[in-house]
């Protein structure tokens, strides 16, 4: 272990032609052990690429391609090939030269419950995407910036609605909040296309978690990090899977959240407020200015396996997650408003879609049947108007059907992150 360490250290060297030497003899080891470390040098030594993946392939028999994402993704398909014991060190020492900060996160012995070697830096420094916390909110007819089709994260709690505009969020991609006083985080991962809101209360845990970006991805997500203990959170899962929490059974609530346009939301929402324009930072806010090239395009930016085809990568997908079960449908089921029914686990659904395809609400059914009604609150089921809140479906005589926390998100990360993932269709209704 000793020589693979030095050798692995000695290859971050800046000194010309220093590195050489030390490549030959990680090589040289034959040890499976040094894979991951050839890997994350592959990204950063672009003029030894030729020796790194002649090496991968000696060591793995394997030929994935000539680029770090393609061994990156090759790695992820491969947990029996571990990380030498000192690869944490290593992986501390590569994270300190692009900013010092990430040494908060990894050191040789952190723990952890992710492959260490399918974290990758994300391009940006601790905080390079910076939180917004406690925003100033203003009036929705003070937004004048708004357009009526401008996506929006729309929630609402003990009557207090808001709006998130994504054309701010987006350069943000972390809102610590109250909402109906209750201390909420809006997490959103671009690259993933999942805008997930957590409760940040946890039993036993005060104060309540707000939460940073690290600037650090696992499989194409972002780690989140909570500013009380700088242990790393899965964004998807809400759980710490990096740092001191890790392993302790802290685990987030997931709330409800909708995505549709200003215009539905505010239609439903008159009082809502919104985000105002001056959030403190200095960035172009005009609608779909931030990660245009990336949202338009069908390829990921960052490694991660895709396995499951049965869409395409980057196909949204509007999820459900309940005690007893996931399931994911195709955001384009919805289009139009559509509503479908369906059945996770022992729990009848009514998934009723935004009008502009955006995103959806999901709520128990109860065994009822839903259609629209007059309204764009009102749903009607066996000649019955019921009303449609953030929080539940509303009957005449009082009955309450409670909304499910759901989110859309790209197919690659809902199918990664749930292996055998339920895909229901529009032929469910």
């Amino acid at each position: 272990m000793a020589t693979i360490d030095r050798a692995a250290r000695q290859a971050l060297s800046v000194v010309p032609r220093e590195n050489e030497p030390a490549l030959d003899a990680l090589i040289a080891t034959q040890d499976p052990g040094v894979v991951a470390v050839l890997i994350q040098l592959l990204r950063w030594l672009p003029e030894e690429r030729e020796r790194i993946v002649g090496g991968l392939e000696r060591l793995t028999l394997a030929h994935a391609g000539a680029q770090w994402f393609d061994w990156a993704v090759w790695q992820q398909d491969h947990p029996e090939i571990h990380p030498y014991p000192g690869y944490a060190g290593f992986l501390a020492d590569l994270l300190v030269i692009l900013d010092p900060a990430f040494a908060r996160f990894i050191g040789a012995d952190v723990p952890h419950e992710i492959r260490l070697e399918e974290i990758f830096w994300g391009g940006v420094a601790v905080d390079g995407i910076p939180a917004l916390d406690n925003p100033r909110m203003i009036a929705a007819e003070a937004a004048t910036y708004l357009n009526r089709d401008d996506p929006v994260f729309g929630v609402e709690i003990a009557g207090d609605a808001r709006a998130y505009p994504l054309r701010i969020v987006n350069w943000h991609e972390m809102v610590n909040d109250f909402v109906g006083g209750v201390p909420v985080s809006l997490a959103y991962c671009t690259l993933c296309g999942a805008g997930i809101l957590f409760d940040g209360r946890a039993a036993g845990r005060e104060p309540p978690f707000t939460f940073g970006t690290s600037g650090l991805l696992y499989r194409s997500n972002k780690l989140m990090y909570d500013r009380p203990t700088g242990s790393l959170w899965n964004q998807f899962t809400g759980r710490p899977v990096v740092g001191p929490l890790t392993g302790s059974g802290v685990a987030l609530t997931i709330l409800p959240l909708v995505r549709t346009s200003w215009e539905s939301w505010r239609r439903l929402h008159p009082a809502t407020k919104v985000l105002a324009l001056d959030t403190g930072f200095l960035r172009d806010y005009g609608p779909g200015v931030a990660y245009h090239d990336y949202f338009s395009s069908p390829r990921l930016m960052f490694p991660a396996a895709v396995k499951d085809e049965r869409l395409r990568q980057k196909d949204l997908v509007f999820g459900v997650r309940v005690p007893n079960g996931v399931k994911a449908w195709p955001l384009d089921a919805f289009a139009g408003g559509r509503i479908l029914h369906d059945q996770l686990g022992f729990t009848d659904l009514v998934l009723i879609g935004e009008p502009d395809g955006a995103g959806a609400r999901a709520y128990e059914a109860g065994g009822r049947h839903f259609e629209r009604g007059a309204a764009p609150d009102e749903l009607v089921a066996d000649g019955a108007t019921w009303r449609m809140s953030e929080a539940a479906l509303i009957g005449p005589d009082g009955t309450s059907l409670p909304r499910l926390p759901g989110h859309v998100a790209y197919w690659f990360a809902w199918a990664g992150y749930f292996d055998g993932a339920i895909l229901g269709m529009p032929g469910t209704e």
